[in-house]
């Protein structure tokens, strides 16, 4: 096991305030931001805009590493400069989502299981030799009245537990995502119950097949409110929730928590890991950091539009929102930051 590679991989992650950009959509889901956007959807308009945030100015100022999907990884700017190489330009470690999506699970209506693990140490070994440090795989739990299961629960974490073991053996840092979806009426609390439950279940899984907690990053989602549901929470409830759910299920061995942001708008994902800062900074025994896809990016997709002269504008408006979040790691956000792009 390359163990110093690991290390290093992990000090450059959590380096300073800076945190992760998730620019790893597949291709459906990229194109159906396109088409919200207005945008044609071809794998030409997907280049260009990764291009347009791997070669965004000073992004290497925000961003500690960037996770890329396949398509993306063999991809080049219009110079003919893998983007691999562009973001290590940027001082950005390359990363890749490996998990080959979501089926029904046999046996649980309603109920998802990720595939991808056939072949996965193969697949691995080729992203390695490509430049890829660390990895990322995603679970999905939906919430209802009766929902999750748990056999739902320990197949999913069972399998990101197989995928960690097959990263750290080919040095490469496995992010672990089980995503408790924010989809229905459910309040605070269920989702509390059930994140917790899940976050129990993983690191007795992880454990179960021998993967250093030390080289592990959990990616969670908050604990939030569904999105039907009529009753909002404050921010600071969220946070407090949120990091009291982490303080009972995640082992102080695992170096860093990185959110995703999971539907949230980007205002909101930033105040809210703000505000868990602000009330915990300097208690927890990880560092808590953002792994953001939509909440950095979808701001300027809509500036960009598809078209080249709104290049310069929107990766402007990328860096800003990653500054943000940066502030926000701090504990140093606030509303006002939003409309100062030299903030």
């Amino acid at each position: 096991m390359k163990t110093k590679e690991l290390t290093n991989t992990i000090k450059a992650l959590f380096a300073g305030d800076k945190g992760l950009l998730a620019m790893d959509e597949s291709i459906p889901t990229c194109n159906k931001r396109f088409e919200e956007a207005g945008i044609p959807q071809t794998i030409e308009y997907r280049r260009a805009y990764r291009e347009l945030i791997v070669t965004a100015p000073n992004l290497g100022k925000h961003i500690s590493g960037a996770i890329l999907f396949d398509e993306t990884i063999h991809q080049s700017t219009k110079d003919g400069i893998l983007f691999i190489d562009m973001l290590k330009k940027q001082g950005i470690v390359p990363g890749i989502k490996v998990d080959e999506g979501t089926t029904d699970l046999a046996g649980f209506p309603g109920e998802k299981i990720t595939m991808g693990l056939d072949g996965l140490k193969e697949r691995l070994a080729n992203y390695y030799n490509m430049g890829a440090r660390f990895a990322k795989w995603r679970a999905v739990i939906n919430i209802s009245p009766v929902l999750p299961s748990r056999g739902c629960i320990e197949a999913n974490m069972h399998a990101l537990a197989r995928y960690a073991a097959l990263c750290q053996e080919a040095g490469i840092v496995p992010i672990v995502e089980p995503e408790v979806l924010m989809d229905g009426p459910h309040d605070l609390k269920k989702c509390f119950d059930v994140t917790i439950r899940v976050q129990h279940v993983l690191f007795d899984q992880l454990f179960a097949q021998n993967v250093n907690l030390k080289w592990v990053i959990l990616k969670p989602n908050m604990v939030l409110p569904g999105l039907s549901n009529p009753k909002p929470a404050s921010v600071d409830k969220v946070a407090e929730a949120t990091v009291t759910c982490l303080l009972q299920s995640v082992p102080a061995a695992v170096p860093g928590v990185a959110f995703l942001s999971g539907g949230q708008s980007a205002e909101a994902a930033t105040a809210h890991l703000n505000a868990m800062h602000v009330k915990f900074k300097g208690k927890l025994p990880w560092a808590l950091t953002f792994s953001f896809a939509r909440a950095i990016q979808q701001p300027a997709l809509e500036i960009w539009k598809g078209k080249d002269e709104n290049v310069a504008e929107a990766q402007k408006i990328l860096v800003h929102r990653a500054s943000l979040d940066n502030a926000a790691r701090r504990g140093e956000y606030n509303p006002e930051m939003e409309h100062d792009l030299n903030a």
